[in-house]
């Protein structure tokens, strides 16, 4: 009788995103909005979709706040940035019948970021308040001040 040698290689882990690097990128896109002139929200999900953090300027307007959950929840989904996926969804683009096709709180505008740690997904930032490229400008100063890209 033989026996075979397992050999099993260990999956390096990834320590997953934790509250407090939501305090941090909620943190510093409060500090980029700031910048701008931006009075808007941000919503940090982890890895399952699930909330983190989330901030709306006293100033902001009502449905900042939705539209920053979508954004991060479609960058989480689709492990890209949302700026990159708007074509996407235009009536020729590859995509277009996914915004409807889903039940899901997708949104394809600028200002949803994944965010990664060792190249690895682990979550997502949303901004919303602002216009679309202040947005994903913010969203992404974040994720780099957060040193999670």
């Amino acid at each position: 009788m033989s026996t075979t040698a397992r050999t099993t290689t260990a999956i390096p882990t990834v320590r997953p995103l934790t509250t407090g690097d939501a305090d941090v990128l909620i943190e510093a896109a409060r500090r980029a909005a700031d910048g701008l002139g931006v009075r808007g929200s941000v919503t940090v999900l982890d890895a399952g979709g699930q909330l983190l953090g989330f901030r709306r300027h006293d100033e902001a307007v009502l449905i900042s706040g939705e539209t920053s959950t979508r954004k991060a929840y479609t960058a989480l989904q689709l492990d890209a940035p949302t700026a990159d996926l708007v074509d996407l969804v235009r009536p020729d683009g590859l995509f277009h019948t996914l915004p409807t096709a889903l039940d899901r709180p997708l949104l394809f505008t600028a200002g949803g970021v994944p965010v990664h740690r060792d190249g690895r997904l682990i979550g997502a930032i949303g901004f919303g308040g602002g216009t679309p490229e202040q947005d994903h400008r913010i969203a992404t100063e974040a994720r780099e001040a957060a040193q999670l890209v």
